[in-house]
């Protein structure tokens, strides 16, 4: 191998959902990269990994985490972070690429490690998971995600909130990610598919100024760009009824 590159998975926010296994991948690599936005601003994943690693070996890498509207622009800056990524590869030989959530569930590392993978040929790509947003709100919350032979879907509401509906239309539990700025409508596909009762939503979890309510509640606004909605599936069987 010509280097290795690990994308870590650090949890939703709070540094005590980081796995042993992810603590040890994170101290073990010569260079630890979290991706920043170019506000320059501390990100979750920095601001997690700094409870477990030397300052000194962390290495802050601009991503255009936050464009959606101009994919060439988007790009160009994957392409940069990339680049940045594969030198430090050749140079150290060991890099870690610590991600929020899980490095497999809509994360930055996928496109990260494609482009390393291209410049870098040889290069040794692994994963180690982490915990997820919906996870940490079932635990806080008492949801239950999955019963029995219920399905659960995943649902990125920036692919469109009639996506959404369509998941809520159907049976299982549905979460819903990346809502934040379309609270109101998320809070609306609820309402008209009957799926109010029960659902939660969550923000900056385990982070100063978390928010975890019923989403019967009204969002008043936008919430932050990370929330997270759970609507469990209806249960009406009693105990073991979908077994």
């Amino acid at each position: 191998m010509n280097g290795l590159l690990t994308g870590v998975g650090v949890g939703p926010g709070d540094p005590e959902l980081v796995t042993v296994k992810g603590v040890n991948a994170l101290r073990e690599a010569a260079v630890v990269v979290v991706p920043v936005m170019e506000d320059g601003g501390t990100g979750r994943a920095e601001a997690t990994v700094l409870h477990y690693v030397d300052p000194a070996k962390v290495v802050r890498v601009v991503f255009a985490l936050n464009e959606r509207g101009d994919r060439a622009r988007r790009e160009r800056a994957w392409d940069a972070a990339g680049h940045r990524v594969a030198g430090l590869l050749r140079e150290h030989g060991s890099v870690a690429f610590a991600t929020i959530g899980d490095p497999n569930v809509y994360s930055t590392f996928t496109y990260l490690a494609q482009t390393v993978a291209e410049l870098v040929p040889g290069t040794g790509v692994r994963t180690v998971p982490g915990i997820t947003a919906m996870q940490d709100l079932a635990a806080r919350s008492g949801a239950v995600l999955t019963e029995g032979t219920e399905p659960l879907t995943l649902v990125p509401v920036t692919a469109g909130s009639a996506v959404l509906r369509e998941a809520l239309e159907g049976p299982g539990t549905v979460v819903a990610y990346k809502f934040g700025r379309l609270a109101d409508e998320v809070a609306g596909a609820l309402r008209d598919t009957g799926r109010t009762e029960g659902a939660v939503w969550g923000s900056a979890l385990g982070l100063p100024g978390e928010s975890i309510r019923r989403a019967a509640e009204p969002a008043g606004g936008p919430l932050p760009y990370l929330s997270t909605l759970i609507a469990p599936a209806r249960r009406e069987d009693g105990r073991g009824g979908k077994l």
